[in-house]
């Protein structure tokens, strides 16, 4: 599917990888949707990019619903970034784990992926088509690397992107017959701003352990990446991890 000239949407856009999917796509001529809970974030990179942007909460149909029907009319792509990290070890130093920790980053990375998908897949489905396999449109969600090597403290981060793994497949099953491809991408550590406060240390360790190139991936790479499963058509109901061959340590 040719992308330039079609519609975008792209969750968490208001900073790190998502911020620079729709930098990428915009770029190559996309008209892009812009979605973040931090409305003044998605404000700032939509006016960058001339995108259109909204508030919006992934957990919430109601939210969600009004983004869509705010900023797109015909959703070529939609690339899920919308999420969240919060380490916690089932057993710390002042006992269990809060359910409320684990609850809600199933919420965000698991719900909140499959709301929106459910949403624009829908509306996806009642475009004409625009290859000559009947192509409508695609959906790429993020997943990651802790989906296969959780680290300690990641069980409810590695739940959540192990299970955008594991929809991937039936998604694409499922959406097949209205023309809609489904993918993922697992990377490993982005260069983010997330990542600015890590200690020097920490940082040559995550280097370290990436055979080659031996440093962070750039969320540029990601963009590229979401840009050419857009194009390939043939790409569809598969992880791509984007890691530079690391494995993750146990801590």
């Amino acid at each position: 599917m040719k992308i330039a000239g079609c519609e975008a949407i792209v969750t968490g856009a208001g900073s790190g990888i998502g911020a620079d999917v729709a930098r990428v796509l915009a770029a190559r001529g996309m008209h892009v949707a812009l979605w973040d809970v931090n409305e003044e974030a998605v404000r700032k990179i939509a006016d960058e990019i001339d995108g259109k942007a909204a508030l919006c909460d992934v957990t919430s149909a109601e939210s969600v619903q009004h983004a869509l029907a705010k900023t797109v009319s015909a959703p070529r792509l939609l690339v899920n970034c919308a999420g969240i990290l919060i380490g916690k070890k089932i057993v710390g130093k002042d006992g269990a784990a809060d359910l409320s920790h684990f609850e809600k980053t199933l919420a965000v990375n698991v719900t909140g992926t499959f709301n929106v998908m459910r949403l624009v897949a829908e509306k996806m489905a009642t475009l004409d088509t625009v290859t000559a396999d009947g192509e409508r449109g695609v959906i790429v969600n993020t997943a990651s690397i802790a989906a296969f090597e959780g680290q300690i403290g990641q069980v409810a981060y590695s739940a959540s992107k192990g299970a955008i793994v594991a929809m991937t497949l039936p998604a694409a099953r499922d959406l097949a017959r209205s023309g809609i491809r489904v993918m993922a991408i697992a990377p490993g550590a982005v260069e983010t701003p997330m990542m600015a406060g890590v200690r020097d240390d920490i940082r040559e360790a995550i280097e370290q352990n990436v055979p080659f190139p031996p440093r962070m991936g750039q969320p540029s790479e990601f963009a590229d990446l979401v840009a050419h499963i857009a194009e390939n058509s043939y790409l569809n109901g598969s992880v791509i991890r984007l890691d530079g061959g690391a494995r993750l340590a146990g801590k």
